[in-house]
C-alpha cells in the first residue's frame, strides 16, 4: 500500500484564543495602552500609581 497525499491543503484558520500571534499582539497592545495610561495618571495627579490607588 502506498502513501496517498491529498491534492489540496486544507485552509485551517488560526483560533482567536490561546497562545497564537493574534492574542499575543492584542496583549502587547493592551499592555502599551495601560502603561501610557499610568504615565498620564501620574502626570495629571502628581502622584504615583500606588498612591493614587491608596495603597501607599
Amino acid at each position: 500500500m502506498t502513501n496517498i497525499k491529498p491534492s489540496v491543503t486544507p485552509n485551517i484558520t488560526e483560533p482567536k484564543f490561546g497562545f497564537n500571534h493574534y492574542s499575543e499582539r492584542l496583549n502587547g497592545r493592551a499592555a502599551m495602552i495601560g502603561f501610557i495610561l499610568v504615565l498620564v495618571i501620574e502626570y495629571a495627579t502628581g502622584k504615583g500609581l500606588l498612591a493614587w490607588l491608596g495603597l501607599n
